[in-house]
């Protein structure tokens, strides 16, 4: 007896995965995980992450005005996860979007976000980047061999710091080009 006749299927059926929240979120992942490797941002330009919060769009003010001094381009990174993307626009209640609707819908939101502060640079030349996973390793990969890293501050320090981790203390001990890490406006 093989399993399809075990199971009380015929041998045409086919067994449907079961379908919840862990399935549909394992199901992204799995498209994810078979996407290429992120590519480094241009050698000569500055990596800026921005995560939608007041400390990078200040973090971005800083990156626009030094590209601009420095005439280099700017690539802007935006890590994610099923938890953080925005719902695509062909998103409905029981259907699965897939890794590109997703990955899509957080572009979007994205340039939604830097829109006012890249208006003030119209001349800079920027790429966006979205990476499913966690920032300070999205940062350091986008960031391999570019000319700088700009990343915000939350100003957490001490103790809170130590115990919640920090994306820009990763970014500091571990990427390959010089960081710098702007501190929220006092």
């Amino acid at each position: 007896m093989d399993a399809d006749t075990a199971s009380g299927q015929g041998a045409d059926s086919v067994a449907e995965p079961p379908r919840g929240p862990s399935s549909d979120a394992a199901a992204v992942r799995a498209e994810a995980a078979d996407q290429p490797a992120q590519q480094p941002g241009p050698r000569t330009g500055i990596v800026v992450g921005h995560d939608g919060s007041a400390y990078a769009e200040r973090a971005l003010e800083v990156t626009l005005d030094l590209a601009d001094g420095l005439g280099v381009p700017v690539t802007i990174v935006r890590a994610w996860t099923i938890d953080t993307a925005p719902r695509p626009a062909n998103w409905e209640f029981g259907y699965v979007c897939s890794y590109s609707d997703y990955a899509d819908a957080v572009t979007q939101k994205l340039t939604r976000d830097t829109r006012e502060a890249l208006a003030r640079h119209p001349q800079l030349t920027v790429e966006f980047r979205v990476v499913m996973g966690g920032p300070a390793k999205a940062l350091i990969e986008v960031s391999h061999g570019s000319r700088m890293l700009v990343v915000g501050s939350r100003g957490r320090g001490g103790l809170a710091g130590m115990l919640l981790g920090s994306v820009s203390e990763q970014c500091v001990r571990h990427a390959d080009c010089p960081v710098l890490v702007v501190p929220p406006r006092a």
